[in-house]
């Protein structure tokens, strides 16, 4: 085969390496919070999050502008969750008191998806015994749903009585900016300390 034509080739190669690592890198260069994410999601961090309207433990109607104030973690779940959730949501509250610590402000924002049960009083109360700054969040089953939505969560809710039955749903906790809106994910295996440290990066590019 004629050099030129080799070198062709290599040229070619080169230019479709650099090509997909472009894609799979991503538009880095315009994001502030390049150096602190550890996950990807599909379709980008735009494809997450969004506008919701939900009732707080007060009964007020609140936007998700009321709510997301500064640095905010924020779990979807239900009170009555015999389990997964009780411990996720500590995880959080203890991850926050450890950014606290560290002189960095983070709220933890609960939002129930299991309004049937999770009054603004009964949500309110399992906020507060969670953690002071936790923000308990309900509403009704339309506005509940547009939030999960949003934030591509999946719950369903599993046969039984009106008052005993069991809701299956994802279990993921959101990092949510006031101005650059969600951020970050984090599984629910990820420790207090991990969780702290990471979120202090983003924190830390405010």
């Amino acid at each position: 085969m004629p050099r030129i034509a080799i070198v062709s080739i290599v040229i070619c190669l080169a230019a479709l390496a650099g090509g997909l690592w472009v894609v799979m890198s991503g538009p880095s260069g315009d994001d502030k919070y390049a150096s602190c994410r550890s996950t990807a999601i599909a379709g980008g961090a735009g494809e997450i999050g969004g506008p919701f309207t939900l009732i707080n433990a007060a009964g007020e109607t609140v936007t998700d502008a009321d709510v997301i104030t500064e640095p905010s973690l924020v779990y979807f779940g239900y009170t009555f969750c015999p389990d997964v959730c009780p411990l996720d949501v500590a995880r959080n509250a203890e991850a926050v008191d450890l950014l606290t610590e560290a002189g960095k402000d983070v709220t933890p924002v609960f939002i129930s998806i299991d309004p049937g049960r999770d009054t603004p009083d009964v949500v309110g109360d399992f906020a507060a015994n969670m953690h002071e700054k936790m923000i308990g969040l309900t509403g009704s089953a339309e506005q509940v749903k547009a939030a999960s939505q949003a934030y591509r969560t999946y719950f369903n809710v599993q046969p039984g009585d009106d008052e005993y039955y069991l809701v299956d749903h994802s279990t993921f906790t959101y990092l949510v900016m006031p101005e650059d809106g969600f951020v970050e994910f984090f599984r629910r295996e990820v420790t207090p300390q991990k969780m702290a440290e990471d979120v202090a990066c983003f924190v830390d590019r405010l």
